[in-house]
């Protein structure tokens, strides 16, 4: 481990210096006493246990959005269903990474399930015969109740999603993580960085074409070139609303400078295709249905078959 990572902040001393937990920087940090007491130096004991416990998962793709409300757990439920429906040999698993705010199990249609453990570790959920999900959702005494945990709390629980749950032989696992670039990201990245880096699809990024939501994805992704985290290609979600009675199309958010389109190709990242609004959708999220099968000839699929397809041709390629 270098003595100060590059993405650590300009003022931390770093967990081999003589100052690590002591310098005045290190005054609030959740970290202290361990980095103090050195044992931040030595190895995470629990990247091999994370590294073979995913070693049969082919691809892994993180979901990241810098800013919240532009429909980045939807997405990743519609790429779930979308994976796993093209064939029923691909098995498709979803880490819902959300800590504080879990809404897989109610979007996936699996709400007030509950989760195994065994000898193996945990079972996810199936949603389908070859798609799984699992949530701190399920774990929860009531959809009501509150996580109001720290950020190493957080981190604990992440890295006990990944080196403790069963998902046997996946295809795709889609880890939907919390808007932002904080501890659920950065521990699922420290996890895979140092692990299964290599046998990583790319990462998926989600955005909404006002500029104010682009401004949080630019951050994101230099978030993932800073920790070293290929980008697969950016979804724009929300591009135009179609009317579910007329098919018309209309631009509800107007993209003054260019969407997501024109960032994609200031940054050098892939535009993966946009999801068209569709307030069908949103009742199937809200009921738990399967919204490929309930609409398959809605704008909405067609569009995302092409994101999957997109997906699927980048993962084989790599």
């Amino acid at each position: 481990m270098s003595d100060i990572p590059e993405n650590a902040p300009q003022h931390c001393p770093g967990t081999e210096s003589q100052d690590a937990g002591k310098a005045s920087a290190c005054a609030g940090c959740p970290n202290q006493n361990i980095c103090a007491s050195g044992a931040a130096s030595l190895p995470d004991p629990a990247i091999d246990i994370i590294k073979n416990r995913l070693s049969n998962v082919k691809h892994k793709i993180l979901v990241l959005s810098g800013k919240g409300g532009v429909g980045k757990s939807t997405v990743t439920s519609l790429l779930g269903h979308g994976l796993a429906a093209k064939s029923p040999d691909i098995n498709v698993g979803i880490l819902d990474a959300d800590i504080c705010g879990p809404s897989q199990p109610r979007v996936l249609g699996v709400h007030g399930e509950q989760v195994h453990n065994s000898g193996s570790g945990w079972s996810p959920v199936y949603v389908t015969d070859n798609l799984s999900l699992m949530s701190i959702g399920f774990l929860l005494g009531s959809p009501d109740d509150a996580v109001i945990w720290r950020g190493p709390k957080k981190n604990g629980m992440i890295k006990q999603f990944l080196s403790e749950v069963d998902w046997g032989e996946l295809d795709y696992l889609l880890i939907d993580t919390p808007p932002g670039t904080s501890d659920e990201h950065l521990s699922a990245v420290s996890s895979i960085d140092f692990t299964f880096l290599i046998l990583v699809a790319g990462l998926q990024l989600l955005d909404t074409p006002q500029e104010v939501a682009l401004l949080d994805v630019r951050k994101e992704l230099q978030f993932c070139r800073k920790v070293g985290v290929p980008v697969l290609g950016v979804v724009e979600n929300m591009s135009l609303f179609v009317c579910p009675n007329c098919k018309s199309r209309s631009e509800i958010f107007p993209a003054t400078t260019g969407g997501a389109a024109q960032m994609c190709e200031d940054l050098g990242a892939a535009l993966l295709g946009r999801l068209p609004l569709d307030p069908l959708l949103a009742r199937c999220c809200d009921q738990g249905t399967d919204f490929l099968q309930a609409l398959p000839h809605s704008p909405a699929v067609v569009a995302l078959n092409d994101i999957v397809d997109k997906i699927i041709s980048a993962c084989e390629s790599t």
